[in-house]
């Protein structure tokens, strides 16, 4: 029995706790669920090998609340896997081992990760059951260098390839003269005479198989021993296959030097199947190395140097000794070497490495840099605020490392499948010889059915289906500004048929502007501003922030006798005379009659502010929270594919209107507090609907855990927001867009593969036990059976490779054009 400790979210009272103990209980293989409403946190007794931690997770998500596994991470690198029948293994060796929660192996990265309690898990303890599996474990040092970790294992990888590509070509020179030998003859090719005795044909046919197996050992050495260790996988099956063959033909030639009785020889079927297994593997390799070009790219991206201000003099230094506090220069062109706030200077930085926006962001001093990012056109100096692992750069590698890691639910079948393929399929092959041979066939024919059985199936393919597209999917998405926390939820995007949108900060900008002044009484529009200016930049209500932006080129007056009332607005003097700023009300409180209309204003959802200066109107200032330039062509494209788009907000009926009409959206749910949002959300997904909630994961982060999938607007230097599932670094809402598409696209590419390798392996198979000869059709060469096989699971990597030429739809031009600056200020005399 193990313990698991999780933290609760949304519970508000024992009704709470009640569903969450009833939901979590009714998990099979959950013993007992204690849950504390005080502490917010869950205790689950559970069976390890009968229950999976997500299946708790999700037990609880569907009553409604969020449930976390509290547990340290810990990631390791996994030697000596080839195929899902290894995953298999190495995952139910973690899993048993005390104190580990949750494991999960990905085949692609050749990585395992586990979540567990560190005070249970003994010293070595998951070492140790690797182990004792067949495999090696190396934990990674979270602290390290991430850097310098996946510089090193392309180095291994690199090495690991050279060492197969020569292999594969000192195997090729000695299988071409073998098969020559052996099949020359049958094709009336020459041999020198003293090769056409059968003795010495057969003897040097042993000669030149011999140093094949030795080159390929490593076949019968994990093959072997995996099988002893009862975790048999494809290894297990070449080398089975191929020792058959060859102990067959050995003794074939005991018994032609001794008794000299003509025989059949399989030597060259497996010095063949040996050579095109190794090549097969060799290109392989190369693809799974590719899949992985995304992460390496994001690596990459971080300049090795910085030049830092020691003592008025620049010094270049290692980026990695960079420390907080740390002042920095960067030349225009230059990479920013970690994450600060700008101290001094003015530039434009492109961000679109990391956040997918490929407009420049101007820069000056206050603002914050992002590691990465390449500097433009000034040079600027600034101090470091994040180093190392704290780095919005290596926050997104997390995310993308993590995700890549994970298991979408379509995988499931093929794990299962995965655990009992080559016990399986040996068991195939072997009845199959066995039902040949007591037919009335030879035992050679019964031997060539054993062996092609063996060597064509391929379980390589099922445990890369799924993995190989996660990675190539959510590496295409870290590319497009869009980070995708775990296969779950890149599949689960694929079947949203409903998207709620919260208004302030998705659809709209989230910082209120002025949009339009009408002024009165011969003033003109800058007066007008620098009055209502002077007046704001003694107060701190938001509205006062708009006008103080509009305002930014514009010298403001000094005032005296300020004054705030709030509900109402602000009053002052300024060179001796009496200004008034606020709603129609305070101008009625001083006695001033306004007989302007406003409901130009109004009907858009416009806040109207009202000037007056000396018992006179001046000018009435619109401010609203202006439209993102993408919102309206993003939500036309949703709609277009037969989704259904919500808009949620707190604010009033009247602006949620004006808003929604600006955008094209229909359904509008008004005046709705945050903690609220989530029961709009439960109640589509009670009428059948699959929900995606859009929000700013702050103030939605209720209605964000509560969908089938969250989309958190993070803005490029916050990535880690906790109750999302998909984070949207340039916070447009044209990405989920992008995301949605790239979903479905990645959900396709793995049906696609699972197809393939399901289907090779039920084709395969049968004819390799015989079914066409069955029917007067050809055998199954066992040659052409490993050739299949070799490159059946490099079908699978090239068709996941496919993903890497996905680009972010086009939105319709005249809806995206992006004015040049913020939304500007129109005058209306």
């Amino acid at each position: 029995m193990t313990e698991g400790h999780f933290s609760i979210e949304g519970m508000v009272c024992a009704s709470c706790v009640q569903a969450v103990t009833d939901a979590t209980q009714a998990v099979p293989g959950v013993k007992q669920a204690i849950v504390n409403l005080a502490t917010e946190k869950m205790k689950v007794a559970f069976e390890p090998k009968s229950v999976d931690v997500t299946a708790v997770e999700q037990a609880v998500k569907e009553a409604g609340y969020e449930a976390r596994l509290q547990a340290a991470s810990q990631t390791y690198n996994i030697e000596g896997m080839v195929c899902a029948s290894c995953v298999a293994a190495v995952e139910q060796a973690a899993a048993a081992t005390a104190g580990v929660l949750k494991a999960s192996v990905n085949l692609a990265t050749e990585k395992l990760h586990i979540n567990v309690d560190t005070q249970q898990l003994p010293t070595g303890g998951i070492e140790q059951a690797v182990a004792a599996a067949g495999y090696q474990a190396k934990l990674i040092d979270q602290e390290e260098d991430r850097a310098k970790v996946e510089a090193d294992q392309r180095q291994r990888k690199q090495e690991q390839l050279q060492q197969m590509w020569r292999r594969f070509v000192a195997s090729a020179c000695l299988t071409i003269p073998l098969l020559y030998l052996a099949m020359g003859g049958m094709l009336g090719a020459p041999l020198p005479q003293w090769l056409q005795q059968p003795l010495a044909s057969a003897l040097m046919e042993l000669v030149l198989t011999v140093p094949v197996m030795w080159l390929n050992r490593d076949y019968y050495r994990i093959g072997f021993s995996t099988w002893f260790k009862r975790h048999p996988n494809m290894d297990t099956l070449v080398a089975v296959g191929t020792s058959a063959a060859f102990i067959y033909s050995f003794v074939q030639t005991i018994q032609l030097i001794v008794v000299q009785h003509p025989a059949e020889f399989y030597y060259e079927a497996v010095a063949t199947v040996l050579t095109l297994i190794t090549l097969g593997k060799y290109f392989e390799t190369r693809a799974k190395t590719k899949t992985a070009h995304s992460l390496t790219a994001l690596l990459n991206l971080a300049p090795k140097t910085a030049v830092v201000l020691q003592q008025g003099q620049q010094v270049t230094v290692n980026a990695s000794d960079v420390k907080t506090g740390d002042t920095l220069i960067v030349k225009p062109g230059a990479s920013i070497p970690v994450d600060g706030k700008i101290l001094s200077g003015q530039s434009s930085v492109d961000e679109s490495m990391l956040t997918g926006e490929s407009q420049p962001v101007s820069k000056q001093p206050g603002d914050q840099v992002i590691g990465a990012s390449l500097n433009q056109t000034g040079e600027l100096t600034y101090e470091a605020t994040k180093v190392g692992a704290q780095t919005v750069l290596a926050q997104i590698v997390k995310l993308v490392e993590t995700a890549q890691e994970s298991k979408a639910p379509i995988a499931k079948l093929a794990d299962v499948i995965s655990g009992i393929f080559v016990p399986v399929i040996m068991a195939l092959a072997t009845l199959a010889a066995a039902g040949w041979f007591f037919t009335g066939h030879s035992l050679a024919f019964s031997l060539t059915i054993f062996v092609a059985v063996l060597v064509i199936a391929c379980p390589c393919a099922l445990g890369l289906a799924t993995p190989t597209a996660i990675m190539v999917g959510t590496g295409k998405g870290a590319e497009n500004g869009i980070l995708i926390k775990d296969g779950a939820a890149l599949e689960a995007m694929a079947g949203l048929d409903t998207l709620v949108l919260d208004k302030t900060g998705t659809i709209t900008k989230g910082q209120p502007a002025v949009t339009a002044i009408q002024t009165f009484n011969g003033y003109s529009r800058e007066t007008a501003l620098q009055l209502a200016a002077s007046l704001e930049q003694y107060s701190e209500h938001p509205l006062g922030k708009a006008v103080l932006t509009a305002a930014d080129q514009l010298t403001l007056n000094p005032v005296t006798a300020f004054k705030a009332v709030p509900g109402y607005g602000i009053q002052g003097q300024i060179a001796g005379t009496d200004v008034y700023l606020g709603n129609q009300a305070w101008l009625a409180k001083q006695q001033l009659e306004v007989a302007a209309s406003v409901a130009q204003f109004t009907s858009a959802g416009q806040t109207p502010l009202y000037l007056a200066k000396d018992k006179q109107l001046v000018a009435i200032l619109a401010v609203a929270d202006p439209v993102k330039a993408t919102s309206a062509a993003a939500i036309a494209a949703l709609r277009k594919h037969g989704r259904q788009v919500v808009m949620l907000t707190g604010d009033n009926e009247q602006t949620a209107q004006a808003v929604a009409k600006q955008v094209g959206v229909s359904q509008v749910i008004s005046q709705v507090l945050p903690a609220d949002k989530a029961q709009v959300v439960a109640k589509l997904q009670r009428q059948g609907k699959k929900v995606g909630m859009v929000g700013d994961g702050i103030n939605d982060a209720p209605a964000l855990a509560q969908a089938e999938v969250g989309f958190a607007m993070g803005s490029g230097t916050d990535v880690a927001v906790d109750s999302a599932d998909v984070v949207l670094l340039n916070s447009d809402l044209a990405t989920v867009v992008t995301a949605l598409n790239l979903s479905q696209r990645t959900v396709r590419n793995i049906k696609e593969n699972l197809f393939w390798a399901f289907a090779y392996n039920l084709i395969g198979v049968p004819i390799a036990m015989g079914l066409l000869y069955l029917f007067g059709g050809p055998l199954l060469n066992p040659m052409i059976a490993g050739a299949a096989m070799s490159f059946s699971s490099v079908s699978v990597l090239l068709n996941a490779l496919r993903l890497k030429r996905f680009k972010a739809p086009r939105l319709e031009e005249t809806l995206v054009k992006k004015d040049s600056d913020e939304q500007k200020v129109v005058s209306v005399d």
